[in-house]
């Protein structure tokens, strides 16, 4: 990637409800917003099409790829604007269950690439809190690379980021941008969101680029915002502060990628060991 020329992404924060329409024209209006500030590639946030806490409500609303609205209005902007548009995730119908996808759309409309979250985010946090992602949607199997014009794209989504062999495994496999969308609870973002993406970054070696979801939506879900971009040596060199919607840019230099890899090479590092047996006791003793 070192011979590609630099690029500007920009970064979309949202706080998507639960109608469909209402989410596509805000995300449109500020991905425009981030194409007149030069933006080539831009990158929307987790559940960008919606954001609904009823489980019930939530799957008679979402569709099947072809007939959601979000990904239609995004697809149409990617052709007017001659740009790649990253559509962090969307809840689509799939079989039985929903999946959480993230799609790669070209400049000519078409999806590039297509990426199901993997990790499903089932948790009992302070506070009474709960989440079971699981009961509603069906994880994801593959991980994935897109080619683009100034390099290779990792695709992860939100609670991805808290499984490092993932993002080891798209370097290694040639990424140079990795794509985060979040919907990050306040809690949990707060205590462990810039953290956690500055150290996918300084492992890597890559750029990471992650559009987060902000506030409290109609649904009454309370997210952290904050949406950030992280450069190979774990700077933050672009953010939306606070929660509120809005956009960041970001401009990258393909070069830092190749900079931060050779002057710490762990990827080339690797090195087999034996796993640790799981009978183990407090004392660290084999039982």
């Amino acid at each position: 990637m070192s011979a590609a020329r630099p690029f500007r992404a920009g970064l979309v924060q949202l706080r998507s409800g639960t109608d469909m329409s209402r989410n596509a024209e805000a995300a449109c209006r500020l991905v425009r917003e981030a194409c007149e500030l030069g933006a080539e590639l831009v990158v929307t946030p987790e559940m960008t099409n919606i954001i609904e806490a009823r489980r019930e409500a939530l799957l008679g609303k979402v569709t099947e790829e072809a007939a959601d609205p979000v990904v239609a209005a995004l697809r149409n902007l990617a052709v007017e604007r001659a740009i790649h548009i990253v559509i962090g995730s969307v809840a689509l119908k799939s079989g039985d269950r929903l999946v959480n996808r993230s799609l790669l759309v070209a400049p000519d409309g078409a999806i590039a690439q297509r990426y199901d979250k993997i990790h499903m985010f089932d948790v009992d946090l302070d506070g009474g809190e709960s989440y079971r992602e699981s009961r509603t949607y069906r994880p994801g199997a593959r991980a994935v690379i897109a080619a683009l014009p100034w390099g290779k794209l990792g695709l992860t989504v939100c609670y991805d980021v808290r499984f490092p062999a993932l993002y080891r495994c798209l370097a290694k496999a040639g990424a140079d941008v990795i794509t985060v969308p979040s919907a990050f609870t306040r809690q949990t973002g707060a205590a462990h969101w810039q953290v956690l993406l500055q150290a996918r970054a300084i492992e890597t070696g890559c750029f990471i680029l992650a559009p987060a979801q902000g506030g409290r939506h109609e649904s009454g879900r309370e997210t952290y915002g904050h949406s950030l971009a992280v450069a190979p040596w774990g700077e933050v060199v672009a953010e939306v502060t606070g929660d509120a919607p809005g956009v960041a840019i970001c401009d990258i230099d393909p070069a830092a990628v190749a900079t931060a890899r050779r002057r710490i090479p762990a990827l080339s590092h690797d090195r087999p060991f034996e796993r640790p047996k799981a009978e183990v006791t407090a004392a660290g003793l084999a039982s």
